[in-house]
């Protein structure tokens, strides 16, 4: 039971490794090539600092704490749940801005501990997720211009 906290570490760093050198992968395999300079930067770090992390957990030179209980375990799922659709699904079906809309505003709702009977807290959460999606558009599509998934709404 001493080495669940290395162990969950272990699983958790190399599935992010998996996904980050998978992202990277796909990233320099896509044309326009010019299109994909961005993701191509952010996904070569993040795939070095993924495997370094699970490499360092191989060799237990990480500092890992107590590690998930099961009770965290659930209340991350949900969370988990969303963003799996909001990556698989969502934001190809939906377009890039409405599915990440959808998704944000989701997760705001289920993690924000304002009660969920008061209007006012509702139109935070809306206000909050404009915000989120105004930041969003001015970094990727005016800063950055960045291609996004574009389907049905874009």
């Amino acid at each position: 039971m001493n080495d669940l906290p290395r162990t969950q570490h272990i699983i958790a760093s190399g599935s992010i490794a998996a996904v980050g050198v998978t992202v990277a992968y796909i990233s320099y395999t896509q044309e326009p090539a010019a299109a994909f300079v961005f993701p191509r930067l952010i996904a070569t770090v993040f795939a070095i600092l993924a495997i370094w992390t699970f490499l360092k957990a191989v060799l237990g030179r990480t500092k890992v704490g107590q590690g998930l209980s099961g009770q965290d375990m659930r209340n991350l799922s949900p969370g988990l749940i969303v963003t799996l659709v909001y990556a698989f699904w969502a934001a190809k079906e939906l377009g890039f801005y409405t599915a990440t809309t959808i998704a944000f505003f989701i997760l705001l709702t289920l993690y924000d501990p304002a009660p969920h009977t008061e209007a006012k807290t509702w139109i935070k959460r809306a206000l909050i997720t404009a915000g989120f999606m105004a930041v969003m558009y001015g970094l990727f599509a005016m800063l950055l211009n960045v291609y996004t998934p574009r389907e049905i709404f874009s």
